[in-house]
């Protein structure tokens, strides 16, 4: 190292010694409201596990100081997402997030290249396929002629979920490949949002790892992907880059982006597709091309195929300005847009429906889509019932979501209260989302029409699980903070104000700081709840 970088490290030290103190004061504050009496019998790995996270949190600081050009910070996003995420994949109990068996099935029948999974077997056999699990769910029955094949080394997953490496045995045990045929395999899902997975779990096989890297190196496979997307979006927005970082880095994100869900494709997507809308408001005149609008089509197509409400997306082309267009037939060309998304989203609908009779889900014998519809049409206090629900209790439940996590299982992270956590994270969101001390200028019209594509999904997500959950005349929806992560990132379009008119590069460093602290907090909780 020679004296100028020598002295550059120093200069860039000395810029953020003030905020590297913040951060470790911060960590160790909301690291001990994580801590619980039995910590304190051994807490060898606890400690362990703040010194990794603060030297992760300094080199990340230092980073970004070294890199605090604003067109730099999707390096920042890109480096922080994949440090923190890669301790979460790691760090996060076997299968632990929500349904992490089925999708890890399903990444595993991706990784031999099967793109779309072979069901064996007949309807009539799917009886024989399930039996009623204490957990109120359907869980599988392995059986030689009725499901998807994938390998015998799915049942040390499906056995050991919730639990840590070192609460099992047979994690140091070899892939076994011999055919194994499993229940439910996710075949509604595209191939697309299983194929970084898939990368994973196959590099584990051909370098012959031991089984417990098919989930880590599908963990890791899926947060790459999620890491370019995220850099992608954060890269291509002109403004609010710093607001969409922090709903990247949301801790429940992280969470998600770190297992093997197809729902860390579905928030890349869906953050990327507003990074590209933002561009487009934001352009000068006569600038995007016909090629921008089809990139854009493709995105919120991609998006919609992985989940079908946000299909909606495709609707904000009709609020970026028309004089933005460097071709006349600007609005002929959004509505044949529009067109093609919707008519690949109905056909994408006929074929994945039926799908759901092949899996667990086709057991909820409580669930009548068409007896629902009866119910809600000629009962008006039961539709009411439900728009008020999912505006009161249901959006309180989704806000506190941001730091409670779903485990598979037994769901016992519900019972984790993280209130004090919980309260900061959102008094960060609200001062980033809200207060972001950018002078942005939309305009009403695309403040309403994200309003409405917003309203849109996020009702029209809940009145799927209406259909698909709730049993009939009652409004148990079974929703999830995961499902909305990206329609936070329209926040600030919608609402979002330079109030106080603040020093934009200060709240860029403290945001950076939360942002980070948050994700070590999130590693701290699973640290002191599991080891």
């Amino acid at each position: 190292m020679n004296n100028d970088n020598f002295h550059e490290l120093k200069d860039i030290f000395f810029k953020s010694k003030k905020y590297l103190l913040i951060y470790l004061i911060l960590i160790a504050i909301l690291g001990l409201s994580t801590v619980s009496k039995r910590n304190f019998s051994d807490p060898t790995f606890e400690i362990i596990m703040f010194i990794i996270v603060a030297v992760m949190g300094i080199f990340s600081i230092l980073f970004y100081f070294s890199h605090s050009d604003e067109n730099d910070l999707y390096k920042v996003a890109f480096v922080i997402i994949l440090l923190f995420g890669i301790t979460a994949a790691l760090i996060v109990p076997i299968c632990d997030v929500s349904d992490e068996v089925e999708h890890l099935t399903r990444a595993e029948i991706t990784s031999q290249g099967v793109l779309v999974p072979h069901w064996t077997g007949d309807e009539v056999g799917i009886d024989r396929l399930y039996n009623h699990s204490d957990e109120g769910k359907y869980s599988n029955v392995k059986n030689n002629n009725v499901g998807f094949q994938t390998i015998q080394s799915h049942m040390f997953f499906n056995d050991n979920r919730e639990k840590t490496v070192f609460d099992v045995e047979g994690d140091t045990d070899k892939i076994d490949y011999r055919p194994l045929i499993d229940g439910s395999a996710f075949e509604q899902n595209p191939f697309f949002g299983y194929l970084p997975q898939a990368i994973g779990i196959l590099i584990a096989k051909l370098l012959d790892l031991n089984v417990i890297w098919i989930l880590w190196l599908g963990r890791i496979g899926n947060l790459v992907c999620y890491a370019c997307l995220i850099s992608l979006a954060i890269r291509k927005t002109p403004v609010l880059k710093m607001p969409l970082l922090a709903v990247a880095c949301i801790p429940i994100t992280i969470y998600q982006a770190a297992s093997v869900s197809i729902d860390s494709m579905i928030i890349g997507l869906g953050i990327l597709a507003i990074a590209y809308f933002i561009y487009m408001i934001k352009a000068e005149k006569d600038s995007i091309e016909i090629k921008d609008m089809v990139i854009f089509t493709v995105i919120c197509l991609l998006l919609g195929l992985c989940k079908l409400t946000y299909l909606a997306f495709i609707f904000l082309l009709l609020f970026v300005p028309r004089d933005n267009f460097a071709f006349k037939k600007a609005l002929p060309a959004s509505l044949a847009s529009i067109s093609i998304v919707a008519v690949c989203g109905v056909l994408w609908s006929r074929y994945s429906t039926p799908t759901l009779m092949h899996s667990w889900r086709s057991k909820l014998n409580y669930v009548n889509s068409a007896e629902q519809v009866s119910y809600f049409i000629h009962h008006p206090m039961f539709a009411w019932k439900f728009i008020s629900q999912i505006f009161t209790t249901d959006l309180a439940w989704m806000v506190y979501g941001i730091f409670n996590f779903f485990s598979a299982g037994s769901a016992n992270h519900y019972a984790n209260t993280y209130y004090f956590i919980f309260v900061v994270l959102l008094l960060f969101l609200i001062a980033i989302l809200i207060f972001y001390p950018e002078n942005n200028k939309f305009g009403k019209k695309i403040r309403l029409g994200s309003l409405l594509v917003l309203l849109i999904v996020y009702v029209g997500t809940c009145f799927v699980q209406l259909l698909t959950w709730a049993g009939v005349g009652y409004t148990g929806l079974g929703i999830n903070t995961r499902y909305f992560i990206p329609l936070i990132a329209l926040i600030p379009i919608i609402i979002g104000r330079n109030y106080f008119d603040l020093d934009k590069s200060k709240f860029d460093k403290y945001s950076i700081i939360l942002i980070i602290v948050f994700m070590a907090t999130l590693i701290l909780a699973f640290t002191t709840k599991y080891y």
